[in-house]
């Protein structure tokens, strides 16, 4: 089984966290976010039927996506979510056996921290992403400053991005972002809206687009 390199996750710049009421409601925005061209997908474990899901857009796209596994909290997740094709683990915070089980994967790890000391640890024990979360709280601001003593880590921030300041959390030193809610709002996912999704994500695309130029 693959494993989703850093240099395409960072190539990506925007990956779709998807939080679905159903697998149906999962599919449909699936299907929405490829047809715009947004090809790094993660399926959190709070969507039912969550490693069928997966399982489900491996078998359909294949080596279209870069598809990952999120908010894992478990060590049986961990081991459902890789063997249905996921390529990169997500966890929301460190834990003593799921980390390890992440780690363990063959999976592209990335494992939730926020503060020095858990940015600290992360890197010591060597995981691939700090999932810098939740990004609402500090901003931008508080990753560059995290950067400070921590320059060598690899970070990816969720929670508290959208379009309008994607570029300020590249120029802070992310190589890639994780969008929720901004791009994927629960009632389009839950409706199957699919014209608000592809236009959240051509707005995404389109603001890594511009932040690189």
């Amino acid at each position: 089984m693959p494993h989703a390199s850093l240099p395409a996750i960072s190539d990506a710049g925007v990956i779709a966290t998807l939080r679905a009421p159903s697998a149906d409601a999962a599919y449909r925005a699936v299907d929405a976010l490829v047809e715009e061209g947004l090809v790094a997908i993660e399926v959190t474990y709070t969507t039912p039927d969550a490693g069928a899901v997966i399982a489900g857009v491996a078998e359909r796209f294949g080596d279209r996506v870069l598809l990952g596994a999120g908010t894992l909290t478990t060590v049986a997740q961990v081991e459902e979510a890789r063997s249905a094709g996921a390529v990169f683990l997500v966890s929301p915070g460190f834990d003593d056996e799921v980390t390890p089980a992440i780690m363990a994967s063959g999976a592209l790890s990335m494992i939730g921290g926020y503060t020095p000391t858990e940015v600290q640890r992360l890197r010591r024990i060597g995981v691939d992403v700090v999932k810098f979360f939740p990004g609402s709280i500090g901003g931008p601001a508080a990753l560059k400053a995290l950067r400070g003593p921590f320059p060598d880590v690899t970070y990816i921030p969720t929670g508290g991005v959208n379009g309008e300041n994607l570029g300020e959390w590249l120029a802070a030193g992310a190589v890639a972002v994780g969008a929720g809610s901004e791009l994927l709002p629960a009632a389009a996912v839950r409706d199957g809206d699919a014209e608000t999704i592809r236009a959240n994500a051509r707005h995404f695309l389109q603001s890594l687009r511009t932040a690189r130029a």
